[in-house]
Parts: structure tokens; C-alpha cells; sequence
């Protein structure tokens, strides 16, 4: 008896254009009883259209209200990493420094050091490395681009340039590939080519590469 006045329920409900998400919700039952119940009364095109729409704009409300918490979130992280982090130390600056260059660096040219990055904020940190750290001056830092035919030469240089604070003059000719820009799929990782930077220095770069053989001998030895 209760189940034949819950069945009637449903029908009242459904004769209100309800869908079955929220008859479910006013009297408990299943989706699957209530589609047994009422396969018989469809909605209209123009009922559905209506709550597919609400329910589209309750997606998107739950997404930016995701979107914001994991913005504060990270937000909060980054506050909370920049205090543990700063201010940094020579010792840790010049640690920092290393593992850089073993990622990132160079190890084919004895007599100089150099990374390539499309990212300037690499490059840029290179370069704070190599003034402050390593003492070298800024005017024996040398770039080169690698471009692509399709990008503009001078405006290229010009964003290295004022991005990393290194004059025109110490750039070097740079290289164009014969591919497009446009025809590379990554995200616009390669939007303004990919940048050089060197300092020619056989004993710094000794140095450098002596010190990252020491950090490595140091990760060969078993716990």
C-alpha cells in the first residue's frame, strides 16, 4: 500500500514536469523504480531542454567554486613556501644554482657555461646564479636564439632583451629553423623561441662541473 502511494506520488510529480533527480529527492526512491514507474510520461523536448540548462549552469557554479578554492589554496601555498624559502643564503643560492645546472645545463663546452630554455624565468635565475653566485659580470654574458622562420627577428630579441636586462649588442646572430611556430603543438611553450645563455669561463665551468660530480658521488653512496 505505502508503495502504490509513493508510486502515485511520483505521477503527481511527474505531472509537474519534475525530472527524476528531483522526484528522487522529495520521496527517497530509486532511479530505477521511478523509471519503471513513469516510462510512460516523458518529458517534453522543451522541459528537458529547460533542466539541462540549470543543470549546466550548476555544473559551471560547482566549477567556479572549485576553482576559487584551489586558487586560495594555492595562493595561501605559495605565501606559506616564499616565507620558508626567503631570504636565501649564498651557500643555498649556490646549491640551488647546481642542481639547475645539472638539469638544465651545458656539459659539452669545457670552457664555458650555458643553458637553453624557452622559459625566461630559467634563464633569468641562471643569471642571477652566475652575477651573484659565481661573481661573473653581467658584460661577459653572451645570448643566442634558436627561432623559427615565421617569428618576428627584432621583436624576439627585443622581448629577450628587456627580459632578462641583457643589452642587444650581446646577442648573437641568431638561428632560424626552417619549420613554423605555429605548426609546433605545445601549448605556447615556444612563443617567443628558445634562448642561450653562456659565459665563457674554463676554470668556473671546471668548477661547476667538480662540484656536480661531488653532489653525485654523494647520491651513488647507499643509504
Amino acid at each position: 500500500m505505502a508503495r502504490f502511494s509513493e508510486r502515485e506520488k511520483a505521477l503527481i510529480l511527474r505531472k509537474k514536469e519534475m525530472s527524476y533527480s528531483q522526484i528522487k529527492e522529495i520521496l527517497g526512491v530509486s532511479k530505477s523504480t521511478l523509471s519503471s514507474w513513469l516510462r510512460n510520461y516523458p518529458l517534453s523536448k522543451e522541459r528537458i531542454d529547460a533542466l539541462r540548462g540549470k543543470n549546466e549552469k550548476r555544473i559551471e557554479k560547482y566549477r567556479e567554486t572549485m576553482r576559487t578554492k584551489r586558487e586560495s589554496r594555492l595562493h595561501d601555498f605559495y605565501q606559506e613556501q616564499k616565507r620558508n624559502i626567503f631570504p636565501i643564503s649564498k651557500r643555498e643560492l649556490f646549491i640551488a644554482g647546481l642542481f639547475l645546472y645539472w638539469g638544465e645545463g651545458s656539459k659539452s663546452h669545457e670552457a664555458e657555461l650555458a643553458i637553453s630554455n624557452t622559459d625566461p624565468s630559467i634563464i633569468n635565475f641562471f643569471i642571477i646564479w652566475l652575477t651573484k653566485s659565481l661573481m661573473v659580470p653581467r658584460e661577459n654574458l653572451k645570448a643566442s636564439l634558436h627561432l623559427y622562420k615565421d617569428m618576428d627577428v627584432k621583436k624576439e630579441t627585443d622581448f629577450w632583451s628587456e627580459t632578462l636586462n641583457i643589452p642587444v649588442e650581446q646577442f648573437a646572430k641568431p638561428y632560424i629553423k626552417e619549420s613554423l611556430v605555429k605548426g609546433i603543438n605545445h601549448k605556447g611553450g615556444f612563443g617567443h623561441g628558445t634562448c642561450t645563455l653562456r659565459t665563457g669561463n674554463a676554470r668556473l665551468s671546471e668548477k661547476v662541473l667538480m662540484a656536480i660530480k661531488a653532489i653525485s658521488d654523494e647520491g651513488k653512496k647507499r643509504p
